[in-house]
C-alpha cells in the first residue's frame, strides 16, 4: 500500500512541477494552489484520496479548454506532510511566491483553522474541500474563506439522530436507554465532532457513560480500552484518523472489548480499504458518518447530468489509483473543486470581471445550487458575512454508511437507504456482544 501512496504522491507533485513551470499561462488563466497531506499519517486517512478527486475535477475542466472553455486552470500542488507548520508555510508559499489566485484543499482541521485566519487577513481566497471542524468558521466572520463541505456539528448530530431513530426497532430499547461512549482525537476535528455527539446524545436523553479524548499520535490506547470495558457502552462514537483507529481496533480485540455498534466519523473511517487490509472481515458492519460517496446515490434523484459526472469521476479515480472502492474523500475533493470550477469561477469572470479575490468572493456568495445539484446530493448556498457560520455551506448534509463485505451501503437517512442497517453487531464479530 505504501507503494501506491508513494506513486500517487509522486504523480501529484510531478503535476505541481509542471504547473510551476507553466510558461505559457496568460493573465486570464487561473492559478490554484492545491494543498493536501500527500505524505505522513494523514495521507492514508483520506487526504490523498481527496487530492486525487480534486485533480480529476481540474483535469476534466482543462480538457474542455478551462473555465468558460478558454481560461486554463494552472494547478500548483503542495504537500503539507501531515504537519501544521508545514501546511501553514506551504499555504503562504502558494499564495505569495506562486501567486495562486485560490488556495484549495486542506484535509486536517488542525491545519485549516490557522490557515483560514491567515489567508482571510490577506484577503485571499481559501476554498476548503475536506477539513470539517465547525471551529474553522464559527463566530470568525471570515470573508474570503468558503466551505461547501459538511461541518463537524452535522457529523456529530447525524450519528445520534440515527441511533435515536433505530433504537426501538433494532436495539429494542428507547433512545434514553442507550449507553454511549464518546472517544475522539483531541484536535479541532475530534473535539468538534465529540462536542456535537455529546449535544445530540443529551438531546435524545441517551446515557453518556464515557467521554474522553486522546492524542492521535499516541502509541498506546490500552488504558482507553480498559475504560471502555468498564463503562460497557452499547455504542461507541469514535472520531479519529487512520493510525489511531487501527491501534484502537487492534487493542480492543486483544482486550476483548465488546459493543453493539461502532460509529466512526469520517477521516480514517472513510478509508474502508485500509481497514479491510488490516482487519479483513472484522470490520464488517462498522458505521461511518460522512458526506456520501457520490456513486452510492441514485442518479434519478439528482439534477440531469450529475449521474454521468459521477460515473466519470469514479472511472478516472479507479484508473488512477487501481482502487476497487472509491472512498467518500474522493467525492469530497472532486465535488468541492467542481463547485468552484463550474459554478463560482465562471460567474467571477462573467459577472465580476476576473479571477481576483473580490470577484471570486462575490461570485461565491451568489451561488444557489438546489438539493440534487451536486454529485454528493446536497445543494450549496453560503452563509452571508456577519452570520455565525459566514462562509459555510448552509445546505450541506452527511449520511450514515455501513460497511458490509467490503462494500459501502447507506444506512441513514431512510430516504436514501440502500441497506437495512445491521445492528447490533452479529455474534460472529470479534467485537459483538455474546
Amino acid at each position: 500500500m505504501m507503494g501506491k501512496e508513494t506513486t500517487m504522491r509522486s504523480v501529484l507533485l510531478a503535476a505541481a512541477g509542471i504547473a510551476a513551470g507553466f510558461s505559457t499561462a496568460s493573465a486570464q488563466d487561473v492559478r490554484i494552489g492545491v494543498l493536501y497531506d500527500l505524505s505522513g499519517p494523514l495521507a492514508a486517512a483520506g487526504s490523498v484520496a481527496s487530492a486525487v478527486g480534486a485533480n480529476i475535477a481540474i483535469e476534466m475542466v482543462n480538457e474542455k479548454g478551462g473555465i468558460l472553455g478558454k481560461h486554463k486552470i494552472v494547478p500548483i500542488a503542495a504537500d503539507a506532510q501531515s504537519k501544521a507548520d508545514v501546511a501553514i508555510n506551504e499555504a503562504e508559499r502558494l499564495l505569495s511566491q506562486e501567486k495562486a489566485d485560490v488556495l484549495l484543499g486542506v484535509f486536517s482541521s488542525a491545519h485549516a483553522v490557522p490557515i483560514a485566519q491567515k489567508v482571510d487577513t490577506q484577503k485571499k481566497i481559501f476554498w476548503i474541500t475536506t477539513a470539517i471542524a465547525t471551529a474553522v468558521f464559527k463566530d470568525r466572520n471570515l470573508q474570503y474563506s468558503f466551505r461547501a463541505q459538511v461541518h463537524s456539528d452535522q457529523f456529530g448530530a447525524a450519528s445520534t439522530d440515527f441511533l435515536a431513530e433505530i433504537a426501538k426497532s433494532k436495539l429494542g430499547v428507547e433512545a434514553k436507554d442507550i449507553k454511549v461512549a464518546i472517544i475522539y482525537e483531541d484536535g479541532p476535528y475530534g473535539v468538534g465532532v465529540a462536542s456535537a455527539n455529546e449535544s445530540g446524545a443529551k438531546r435524545h436523553g441517551m446515557q453518556i457513560v464515557l467521554k474522553e479524548g486522546y492524542a492521535a499520535t499516541s502509541p498506546d490506547l490500552s488504558s482507553l480500552v480498559t475504560k471502555l470495558r468498564r463503562a460497557r457502552p452499547d455504542v461507541i462514537l469514535h472520531t479519529g484518523y487512520n493510525p489511531d483507529i487501527t491501534l484502537l481496533l487492534r487493542q480492543s480485540r486483544e482486550q476483548g472489548l465488546r459493543f453493539k455498534a461502532l460509529i466512526g466519523h469520517g477521516a480514517g473511517y472513510g478509508q474502508i480499504d485500509k481497514l479491510v487490509e488490516t482487519f479483513g472481515k472484522d470490520v464488517d458492519h462498522v458505521f461511518n458518518v460522512d458526506p456520501v460517496a457520490a456513486q452510492l446515490l441514485d442518479p434519478k434523484s439528482l439534477k440531469p447530468g450529475i449521474g454521468d459526472l459521477t460515473a466519470e469521476m469514479v472511472r478516472r479515480y479507479k484508473e488512477k489509483t487501481g482502487a476497487k472502492e472509491v472512498p467518500p474523500h474522493a467525492s469530497m475533493g472532486f465535488n468541492q473543486t467542481w463547485i468552484l470550477l463550474d459554478s463560482v469561477l465562471p460567474a467571477a469572470m462573467q459577472k465580476h470581471g476576473g479571477f481576483g479575490a473580490e470577484a471570486i468572493r462575490k461570485a461565491a456568495l451568489e451561488v444557489d445550487i438546489p438539493e440534487g445539484g451536486t454529485v454528493q446530493g446536497y445543494g450549496v448556498k453560503f452563509f452571508e458575512p456577519g452570520t455565525p457560520m459566514a462562509g459555510q455551506n448552509e445546505r450541506s448534509s452527511p449520511v450514515v454508511m455501513q460497511y458490509v463485505g467490503g462494500e459501502t451501503k447507506i444506512a441513514w437517512p431512510t430516504a436514501l437507504r440502500t441497506i437495512d442497517p445491521v445492528i447490533p453487531l452479529p455474534a460472529s464479530s470479534p467485537y459483538g456482544m455474546r
